[in-house]
């Protein structure tokens, strides 16, 4: 009874799809449903021929017999089959898109969130300890956070540079307020000759050196970070939009539209005639596939090792305290230095009497700041290994988008009673098809000339983040022999210099990561507008752009999940083809 059954049902189907050698319907009746189905691709054509003709003007949808397809409608059979190809293409890629492009914008606000707080902690510090010139000093604390936010965003900016010129700008501060309280203003080339000395005199030890170090690390690791996913974005774009060849595009017809031609509008593909089209048309993107996952590997290697000093979040939200230790390194030396000074200044008045004890609470006010404690699993660092865990799901993704394609573009799952770019036949013998375009030569269905030049170039810019991604990895692995805590102070910190322990009992540093993108709990709203006009004003110059984050303007400020909205909705409409 089943073997009966089985019969009549494949029977049923080769009268429904044309079975091998079974006559075609003669006369009008023929291409009557081929006009229908014609005419939802494009209303209103008179293209589809009134009765079976010869074809001889067809190119690809050649018939060994009659046909119910013209020219005309060839040419639009084949821009309808490269439409749902880029249609399919675009489908697959949609996930692992979202997450890149997503991540991308979420972690770049994170950033400017982390680099803000990071600016209003050492205000905050300034204006706690050191109210004298605090007002002051808050510009140029400005101008360092305003140069870390551009050198994130890929800016040509020295981080040696920006802190030597923080620390040559603070030190006259720090000499007429603090070192001779009391003295005027220094003029103008008082003021030269104090930013010279700074330098040659170590006046703030070894923290500057120290403060180099750490957000030089952390800010390249941040930067790299952030390129990466840029690329990862371009990468899938430029997947997503590609311009397939002509024998492409005719190997693309001839499976999913020829059997139209025959009259048989429901026969499918045989899955491996599927995939030998796929893998000819696809083999220059499948090129990627050994360097897509190298960058996935690449990238999980250098978000490991974003800790300690390579942690941009530890590194800035602590800058405050190594500041304030630089500060007070200078006025525990003060007697030798203004002695120099004013040797090296031609300043003859020497400095008031000052005690040389200094109290635990002159530098060290514990109500300074109030960070909420945090969960561990709330932190950018969690929220990087989320992405590094979702993105390795990806790692195959081009590898295996000839299979994809074919599971989601009606292709028969077994080989029986399928088209085969010629006819309906009974069983399809699958040639056997391997990834890349070196592996193509043998492909008869689609001839393979080499990679795309843009797939050539994305290729190149992987290979490039690639080896970035690895040297960070190989930076972070730490000097034998060293500690976490001595490879954080870094460089070399003699007795002399004092800069091993800190100011005070350590109580004053903040928890040094971030509730992820909450707005943050914290209570911190000084200068973000001078600030941010700063940032802003600067980055017009540079051709750059980052949202302001004015909460005094009129406007209320976009929520992190509203920016990121924007921002992906920008980049998808930017890209549509």
């Amino acid at each position: 009874m089943s073997g009966s059954g089985g019969t009549l049902l494949l029977l049923l189907l080769a009268a429904l799809l044309g079975a091998p050698g079974a006559a075609q319907p003669a006369g009008e009746a023929a291409c009557r449903p081929v006009r229908a189905a014609f005419q939802v691709l494009q209303p209103g054509a008179k293209w589809v021929p009134e009765s079976p003709v010869p074809g001889s003007d067809l190119q690809v949808c050649v018939p060994k017999g009659s046909t119910c397809c013209s020219r005309k409608m060839e040419e639009k059979y084949q821009a309808t089959a490269r439409l749902n190809m880029e249609q399919v293409l675009q489908s697959a890629s949609m996930e692992l898109k979202f997450l890149v492009i997503q991540n991308a914008a979420v972690f770049q606000e994170a950033f400017e969130i982390v680099v803000r707080h990071a600016r209003n902690f050492t205000n905050s510090m300034f204006r706690t300890h050191y109210q004298s010139m605090g007002p002051r000093a808050l510009k140029f604390v400005g101008e360092l956070f305003t140069d870390v936010s551009l050198y994130i965003l890929g800016s040509d900016i020295s981080v040696n540079d920006m802190i030597n010129e923080f620390f040559d700008s603070l030190f006259p501060l720090v000499y007429s307020h603090l070192i001779n309280p009391g003295f005027p203003d220094p003029s103008v080339e008082m003021t030269e000759c104090l930013r010279a000395a700074r330098r040659d005199l170590k006046v703030f030890g070894n923290y500057p050196k120290m403060m180099m170090t750490q957000v030089s690390k952390s800010l390249q690791a941040t930067r790299v970070f952030l390129q990466a996913l840029n690329l990862g974005i371009e990468v899938i774009n430029t997947t997503d939009h590609l311009k397939f060849s002509k024998d492409c595009g005719r190997a693309l017809l001839k499976m999913w539209f020829c059997s139209h031609c025959q009259g048989l509008l429901l026969a499918k593909p045989c899955a491996g005639y599927c995939s030998v089209v796929m893998h000819g048309c696809l083999a220059g993107v499948i090129e990627i596939d050994n360097h897509w996952r190298e960058y996935i590997g690449s990238l999980e290697g250098l978000t490991k090792g974003m800790h300690g000093i390579y942690d941009m979040e530890h590194v800035l939200l602590n800058l405050f305290s190594l500041v304030r230790d630089a500060i007070v390194y200078a006025q525990k030396n003060e007697g030798k230095l203004s002695t120099t000074i004013s040797r090296l200044c031609g300043h003859a008045q020497q400095r008031q009497y000052r005690s040389a004890n200094y109290p635990e609470d002159l530098f060290v006010d514990k109500k300074v700041l109030k960070v909420t404690q945090i969960e561990q699993e709330e932190t950018l660092s969690s929220r990087r290994r989320e992405l590094i865990t979702k993105l390795k799901s990806h790692s195959s993704f081009y590898s295996s988008l000839p299979e994809y394609i074919c599971n989601h573009s009606s292709a028969v799952q077994n080989d029986t009673l399928c088209w085969n770019g010629q006819e309906v036949v009974e069983r399809y013998s699958p040639q056997i098809t391997r990834n890349g375009a070196k592996a193509q030569p043998g492909n008869h269905e689609v001839k393979m000339k080499g990679p795309e030049p843009v797939i050539s170039q994305i290729i190149d810019k992987l290979k490039h983040i690639n080896q970035l991604l690895k040297g960070m990895a190989l930076l972070h692995r730490k000097a034998p022999g060293k500690t976490p805590e001595e490879e954080e102070e870094s460089g070399d910190c003699d007795d002399e210099d004092d800069c091993g322990g800190g100011s005070g009992d350590g109580e004053l540093r903040v928890r040094n990561q971030l509730r992820f993108l909450a707005e943050l709990a914290y209570d911190l709203d000084m200068d973000d507008t001078s600030a941010n006009k700063q940032l802003l004003n600067q980055q017009s110059k540079e051709g750059a752009a980052v949202p302001s984050s004015d909460p005094g303007s009129a406007a209320p400020r976009p929520s992190p999940a509203a920016a990121v909205t924007l921002v992906l909705l920008l980049l998808l409409l930017g890209h549509r083809p």
